[in-house]
This record gives C-alpha cells, sequence and structure tokens, in this order.
C-alpha cells in the first residue's frame, strides 16, 4: 500500500485527487495539507511514503517545501503535480530532491502509474519537461554547459530515452518512466544509436553520463 500525502492549496482539488487514488487498491490518502509547512508538521505523524506536491501555495510554496523534506525526509519520495511548467519550477523542483514533475492535466491512469514507479525508485516527467530540465538557465555561480551538437540531431523523446539510459535504468523500467511499450523503447535506443554513431548501449550510456552529469 502506498501511503499518500495530499498537499494542495484547493481543497476541491485535493478532494478530486482522493477520490481518484483511493479508487486504486494499492493507494490510500493518509492526509491532506494547504502548503508546504502544513505538510511539513504532518510528516512525523502520518509517515507518508509519497507526498503529491502542488507548486503554488500561501505560507511555503511546493518548492521550498520540497527542498526541506528532501533534507529531512530523504526516504519520502516528493511527486509534484501542478499546471505550472515554467522551466525554473521544473528544474529546480527536480534538482532540490523532487523525483517527479507531472502537469494537473495528467490522465488518471497515467498519474496511477507514475505514483507506483516514483515509489519505487525511478523519476517521472511529463511529456514536453524533460527538455526544460536540460535548457533551464544555470545557477549565476555556476558557468553555462553547452550541449555537445550531436543532441540536436535528436528528438524530445530520444533525449528523455537517453537520459535514463544515463541514470542506468534498463529498458523495462525506461518503459515505465514514460509509459511506453518496451518495443518502443528498444526502436529509440537502436535510433539514438544510428544517430550518435555509437557502438551499443554501454557507449550511450557513458555518451549520456558526460552529457547529463557535468558541473
Amino acid at each position: 500500500m502506498i501511503r499518500i500525502l495530499l498537499v494542495d492549496d484547493q481543497h476541491i482539488i485535493r478532494q478530486g485527487l482522493r477520490s481518484m487514488l483511493e479508487s486504486n487498491a494499492d493507494m490510500e490518502v493518509i492526509g491532506e495539507a494547504e502548503n508546504g509547512q502544513r505538510a511539513i508538521e504532518q510528516i512525523p505523524t502520518l509517515q507518508p511514503d509519497l507526498i503529491l506536491m502542488d507548486i503554488r501555495m500561501p505560507v511555503m510554496d511546493g518548492v521550498a517545501a520540497t527542498k526541506a523534506i528532501a533534507q529531512q525526509h530523504p526516504d519520502i519520495k516528493v511527486l509534484i503535480l501542478t499546471t505550472f511548467d515554467d522551466d525554473d519550477y521544473v528544474s529546480q523542483a527536480m534538482r532540490l530532491g523532487a523525483k517527479g514533475y507531472l502537469l494537473k492535466d495528467t490522465e488518471p491512469d497515467e498519474l496511477a502509474l507514475a505514483i507506483r514507479s516514483v515509489d519505487k525508485g525511478h523519476t517521472q516527467l511529463g511529456p514536453g519537461l524533460f527538455e526544460k530540465t536540460l535548457t533551464s538557465p544555470a545557477a549565476p555561480s555556476a558557468p553555462a554547459v553547452e550541449a555537445p551538437p550531436e543532441l540536436a540531431q535528436l528528438t524530445q523523446r530520444e533525449l528523455e530515452v537517453l537520459q535514463l539510459i544515463a541514470s542506468g535504468a534498463n529498458n523495462r523500467e525506461i518503459a515505465q518512466a514514460l509509459f511506453l511499450s518496451e518495443n518502443t523503447v528498444k526502436n529509440y535506443v537502436t535510433n539514438i544509436l544510428s544517430r550518435l554513431n555509437l557502438r551499443d548501449r554501454t557507449q550511450a550510456a557513458l555518451f549520456a553520463h558526460s552529457i547529463f552529469h557535468q558541473s
């Protein structure tokens, strides 16, 4: 059973999410909070496995709350669910400890799959959000890193697959993270190898790791 804490400043949104999530036999909504501070206060008592977190909220927003939770309760997964796909929100949330970032127009079945995947330790990014983690401005104290020109040959979905290869995910895990079939993932990997003139998956992983883990 996945124990979920809902954090959103709109009561009607929390009600809808509760109803939707509790229709899944493996999920239980154990509490609700209207802002990040209230969520953090409830963690010791509720002990959630996963927190479904909005971004824009009064008192403490989702980004600040995610940072605090990652520092104080590293075993708890935070999945951002919001209407905002702003580049800064996406990159900050993921950098500060969120395990996933989805938009509120995500289909119920896809949200349930994402929650299960994040609970298992995988990372989830909704369609169109991956490139925002690559192109968002670097912090003032860090020099910007230019992506290698080879990446321009890849589609958005191929970039997402490549990033997951860099993280060590196998085809099954990539399929789960991106809501694809394993055969589709295999086709993407084949295309990536061809476009980047790489011999095998090991070379792809090394290439990807050198890109996505630069500092």
